[in-house]
């Protein structure tokens, strides 16, 4: 059964045998969201992937981040042509440098780099518009976001084990209960998330065409 905000909360309560006057609603949100949190940093997920496109205004060399931005995956640019390239990540040191170097100021951009937590720059600086792709794996939505909703999100619709051991975990922790609980559901959860992480970055990126099936070896029977 998919988890709605509110099936997850009266879940962790009856598992912590809790009531709300602990729990409560506030409590329970920060846990919920604490685990979110750390399932996105511990595995990444095809649901978190995101593209925004740009335009490189010419004589700027920065750009703005997506609020929503965790990490940038890939940058592609496409210039007036119509011709596409993936632009090379590079340090921010390496960019200060370059813009040192005499002669390279401007042109098709062929690098960026994380400036700051605002903003990313390119190199050379581009001296026309070009698109921009910007492949990158975004904060993903809470459950907690949307209280009266039935739908969900992608991990409590797919995944509610895995969620709902990493919120016990974080719900053991706050009430400081028993040291054997805490233990069980924290194996629980970190079997849950090998799974999900070997769905997620195994097989859902796998083409069978080009892959092969995945195939389980034969043991060889015990003499």
């Amino acid at each position: 059964m998919a988890y709605t905000l509110a099936n997850l909360q009266d879940d962790i309560r009856n598992y912590t045998e809790v009531d709300d006057a602990v729990l409560t609603t506030g409590v329970l949100n920060t846990i919920i969201k604490n685990a979110e949190n750390k399932i996105y940093r511990e595995a990444d997920s095809d649901d978190n992937r995101f593209y925004a496109t740009s335009n490189l205004a010419s004589g700027s060399r920065y750009v703005t981040i997506p609020s929503d931005l965790r990490f940038i995956r890939y940058v592609q640019l496409t210039d007036a042509a119509g011709n596409q390239t993936f632009l090379e990540k590079k340090d921010t040191s390496y960019m200060a440098a370059f813009y040192d170097t005499p002669g390279t100021a401007s042109g098709i951009p062929k690098y960026y780099a994380n400036w700051d937590a605002n903003y990313w720059v390119v190199a050379p600086t581009p001296n026309s518009t070009n698109l921009i792709t910007l492949a990158y794996t975004k904060q993903p939505d809470s459950i907690t976001a949307s209280p009266g909703s039935t739908q969900g999100t992608y991990t409590s619709n797919k995944y509610q084990d895995l969620l709902l051991y990493g919120c016990l975990v974080e719900a053991y922790g706050y009430l400081k209960g028993p040291a054997d609980m805490l233990q069980y559901y924290a194996q629980a959860y970190e079997k849950a998330l090998q799974s999900y992480a070997i769905e997620q970055q195994g097989r859902r990126r796998r083409d069978e065409y080009q892959d092969g099936v995945i195939r389980t070896p034969l043991k060889s029977p015990s003499p």
